[in-house]
């Protein structure tokens, strides 16, 4: 199908912070209105062809800083050898060994065999195919924002920020909306394929700003984000008197 040039008319929507009277929250309504869902498995061709059912994985995670690896590390520690088909590549030394340090000399979740070490092969198990952190969180019963690193369960939302000057005031703007092509930096152009605005996966039944709740409580917090959904709420009502996302049209 069609890949959609993400650069178009989108409408946001701004309001002050319930908990924080010097920061406003910028939100994507036509990102987070959207019917993208994640097509991992049942139709994503892969950001490197010659993985395509590796879906976003190929590169490995870069981490969000010391707090987000050291969750990433416990999370790992939890793996069983059922559920990790690197189990005993990590472990080849006394100290688990999961990460490394990037081409832009940041800390980042380690390659294996052209792969982030925590995707497993259908090869080695049908049942636990894809990212042995997501089913650990299966496993566990939890969401898997506690076991995954912050890049991995935040894709394809993106946070950002802005300062803004009023007056003698200054605000701090938390920027909510689409993780674009753009949004990947120099690399972003050469990914073989990418889904945020790609027809092909906005096939979902709800839009984004309900199924990924979670993510979006995390990014901001729950009174934001009960003012963000009762905006979308309303303009669901009404379309299509506000800007749909072209890939879900």
């Amino acid at each position: 199908m069609t890949e959609i040039v993400p650069n178009f008319p989108r409408d946001w929507f701004e309001f002050p912070d319930p908990l924080n009277p010097k920061q406003i929250f910028k939100c994507d309504l036509t990102w987070l209105t959207s019917n993208w869902n994640c097509t991992f498995g049942s139709g994503c061709k892969g950001i490197d062809k010659d993985l395509a059912d590796h879906g976003c994985c190929s590169d490995g995670a870069y981490y969000n800083g010391k707090g987000d690896e050291k969750r990433v590390v416990k999370a790992a520690k939890r793996l069983t050898k059922d559920l990790w088909q690197n189990y005993e590549v990590a472990r080849k030394s006394k100290a688990l060994n999961i990460s490394e340090i990037g081409l832009d000399k940041e800390r980042k979740t380690k390659k294996v065999n052209s792969t982030c070490i925590f995707f497993n092969e259908k090869t080695f198990s049908e049942e636990y195919f894809g990212c042995a952190l997501h089913h650990l969180a299966n496993k566990e019963q939890v969401h898997y924002l506690e076991t995954k690193p912050d890049i991995c369960w935040q894709l394809p939302l993106r946070r950002s920020w802005e300062t803004r000057e009023i007056g003698d005031n200054k605000y701090s703007v938390v920027v909510i909306g689409e993780y674009t092509r753009e949004a990947w930096g120099a690399g972003g152009a050469d990914l073989d394929w990418y889904c945020t605005s790609n027809t092909e996966a906005h096939t979902a039944a709800n839009p984004v700003y309900l199924t990924n709740k979670a993510e979006l409580i995390a990014l901001m917090n729950e009174p934001a984000y009960e003012i963000l959904k009762s905006k979308c709420d309303s303009l669901r009502k009404s379309l299509p008197l506000f800007v749909i996302h072209p890939a879900s049209r």
